[in-house]
């Protein structure tokens, strides 16, 4: 039986659910499947890049839905939606990332609407609506922290978490507010092994006269992906690996962030009561057997060192 990549829903011999349809576009009954293979997908990316202003070593398309078509349709600008393909490099990186975002949603964490979409190879590539389009025309003010930083694309690990925590205050409208989910989306992305947050996967966005963290995106276990060695990409105390409880909860936390003890008692509970959701998730996404195994062990294990 076949599980909707939109939904996660059952949908017996379809491809999608009627719910993932829905979730999509509330006039959907069929979605077709997009008319690129994996590979025509990268190679597409790469004619485009320069066009879209759209980089990073992993392939993205932009898109925008076509319900009249019942199809994602490939465009130029102004796309409402990014896809990125398979990997010729990594393995499962739709799956990951799509199974990650899910899981961030289950903590609390604000993630745009996202999900999976069948190619003509038959491989899946994942999907995500972008959050600074909004109405027909409108796009919101978004600046990830390399520009905040003044620092550019080659520079974006060459930074610290307690330099992040400097321009929250400087720029937030509630710097307050926004610690807390800075410090909640750090605890999550060590616990799912996500050592790939550098500076321009954390952004600030303007919408309605206040200054607030973006939606989270790029998501995903980096560490089941490709394995880097290290834990974060930015620095924490000077170190990028081998964090632990008095790192994370009393360093970060406390020190630094200057949270009360009642607030990260509060984030602690949120993150460990929704750990069964994401051994959940996991079990039901579109990873295969081993690297679902490898994921809830990785957890497993960050658990321990934050002593839960």
């Amino acid at each position: 039986m076949n599980r909707c990549p939109i939904s996660y829903e059952l949908c017996g011999d379809k491809q999608y659910s009627a719910t993932g349809l829905k979730m999509l576009s509330k006039s959907l009954v069929r979605l077709e499947v997009l008319p690129f293979s994996a590979k025509e997908q990268r190679k597409e990316a790469a004619a485009r890049m320069k066009r879209m202003s759209i980089q990073g070593v992993q392939p993205k398309l932009s898109a925008n839905l076509d319900t009249r078509n019942s199809r994602f349709k490939i465009v130029n600008q102004k796309g409402k939606y990014i896809i990125k393909p398979q990997s010729d490099i990594y393995q499962q990186l739709p799956e990951n990332e799509d199974v990650s975002m899910r899981m961030a949603k289950a903590t609390g964490i604000e993630v745009p609407f996202h999900g999976m979409v069948y190619s003509k190879d038959g491989s899946l590539s994942y999907f995500i609506r972008r959050f600074d389009r909004v109405g027909r025309n409108q796009k919101l003010p978004v600046e990830d922290f390399s520009q905040l930083a003044g620092r550019s694309r080659e520079t974006k690990y060459d930074f610290s978490i307690e330099q992040i925590i400097h321009l929250i205050d400087r720029y937030c409208t509630f710097p307050a507010i926004e610690k807390i989910k800075f410090f909640k989306l750090v605890l999550f992305s060590f616990l799912i092994g996500n050592e790939d947050m550098h500076i321009k996967n954390f952004s600030l966005i303007t919408n309605k006269n206040k200054v607030v963290f973006s939606p989270a995106y790029d998501l995903l276990n980096s560490t089941l992906a490709m394995d880097g060695g290290e834990e974060m990409a930015l620095t924490l105390a000077g170190k990028r690996s081998r964090f632990k409880r008095k790192n994370l909860i009393d360093y970060l936390g406390k020190e630094r962030l200057e949270l009360k003890e009642h607030s990260i008692k509060e984030i602690e509970e949120e993150i460990q009561s929704a750990i069964p959701k994401w051994e959940a998730l996991i079990h039901n996404s579109f990873l295969d057997d081993q690297g679902k195994m490898a994921y809830l062990a990785l957890i497993k294990k960050r658990r321990q060192r934050l002593e839960w």
